[in-house]
């Protein structure tokens, strides 16, 4: 089956101007051409245009977005990862609209703010079975004291550091990148930062290489921590780059 230029455009809510454009830069070539110079696409060009899509919400411009789709990876494997971010998107945002309705209920009736409520979506204490299994009671109370003596900046700060480190992660594994690229390592060397940042950590000279490493398998084996990567294989992705970085670096 093939659906021509106009519907195309009419359903993704494009123009027919910008699909002729990425066919011209050999981004979506037409499946077909007609004899009146009609344009038509096959599933597989559309399965095509929604990566094109999906990545160009990832900020992506069209020349790295050619350089993505150029790399060796099933569509299938891809938009799975992409389905996975878009989850954890889509929660993030549920969670969010609650916190600020709730918030705005409560200011229109007058009622006393319920602080806990307002910033769901982060909890510092939820893997604390997690550290002291692995890492002792000392290192979680330690981490535990260092966070409720950050102030409210301190703290916001921290947040944004994490969601952005996560969301890069995230990005860069609906995008292919290897695990042993420049820009998969670079990510890792901000990772290992963060890591060394929070007092308590396993991260002296003797641990860090086998603590890095161990918390990448960690990712993987629990979905609550994947959900942060986009999903399993955005936990394998960081996983590799932990790795091959411990390897290189630690």
């Amino acid at each position: 089956m093939e659906w021509s230029i106009q519907e195309v455009a009419r359903m993704v809510g494009a123009t027919s101007r910008t699909l002729r454009h990425y066919g011209a830069i050999g981004l979506l070539p037409p499946t077909s051409v007609g004899r009146n110079g009609y344009r038509y696409y096959d599933e597989d060009a559309l399965v095509r245009l929604q990566r094109i899509l999906l990545l160009r919400q990832l900020g992506l411009g069209l020349p790295q977005i050619a350089e993505v789709l150029g790399r060796e990876i099933s569509p299938r494997e891809a938009l799975a990862v992409h389905a996975a971010w878009l989850r954890q998107e889509q929660e993030r945002l549920a969670r969010q609209i609650a916190a600020v309705e709730s918030t705005i209920a409560r200011l229109e009736g007058g009622e006393q703010l319920m602080a806990q409520d307002m910033f769901d979506g982060f909890d510092h204490t939820q893997y604390s079975e997690e550290v002291t299994k692995r890492w002792g009671a000392q290192a979680y109370a330690q981490g535990d004291r260092w966070w409720q003596g950050l102030d409210a900046s301190d703290r916001d700060a921290w947040k944004q550091r994490s969601t952005e480190l996560a969301r890069e992660w995230t990005r860069a594994a609906a995008r292919g990148v290897a695990a042993d690229s420049d820009e998969a390592q670079a990510l890792a060397e901000r990772h290992v930062a963060w890591l060394t940042d929070v007092p308590g950590a396993p991260t002296g000279p003797s641990q860090i290489k086998g603590y890095v490493s161990g918390l990448g398998e960690m990712y993987v084996a629990d979905e609550r921590f994947a959900a942060n990567y986009g999903g399993a294989a955005g936990a394998a992705f960081v996983r590799d780059a932990l790795r091959i970085y411990a390897e290189r670096a630690l």
